[in-house]
């Protein structure tokens, strides 16, 4: 008798979404929504998998820049640190140049 084909209701793809979001492993997720295989989620999951933590994180981001925006010091802070380039240098955000070498010459006083 051949397995019942999976049909995903949208309960279970904001569980999906949510868990994804929050960084839980997808054999995990497989689990708590009761399929067996992490590649029976993918499969029919795929696009709450993919979405779910970047949707989050600029969900989070767009809650900081608002406080920052509404003058929370700290908001201000941690936006300028991070993506201001005020902190320490990132991968995201290279390193200004570093001034050009110059040799100085002084002038031999005895010779003059």
């Amino acid at each position: 008798m051949p397995r019942r084909k999976l049909e995903p209701t949208d309960e279970q793809r904001a569980k999906v979404k949510s868990y994804a979001a929050t960084g839980t492993p997808q054999e995990q997720i497989a689990r708590l929504i009761g399929i067996k295989s992490p590649k029976t989620l993918r499969r029919h999951f795929r696009e709450e998998i993919d979405f779910g933590a970047t949707e989050a994180n600029a969900a989070v981001a767009g809650a900081l820049y608002k406080r920052a925006r509404e003058g929370n010091v700290d908001a201000q802070k941690f936006w300028l640190y991070h993506r201001g380039g005020w902190g320490k240098p990132s991968s995201h955000y290279p390193a200004a140049a570093p001034p050009p070498f110059v040799v100085a010459c002084e002038k031999d006083e005895e010779a003059a």
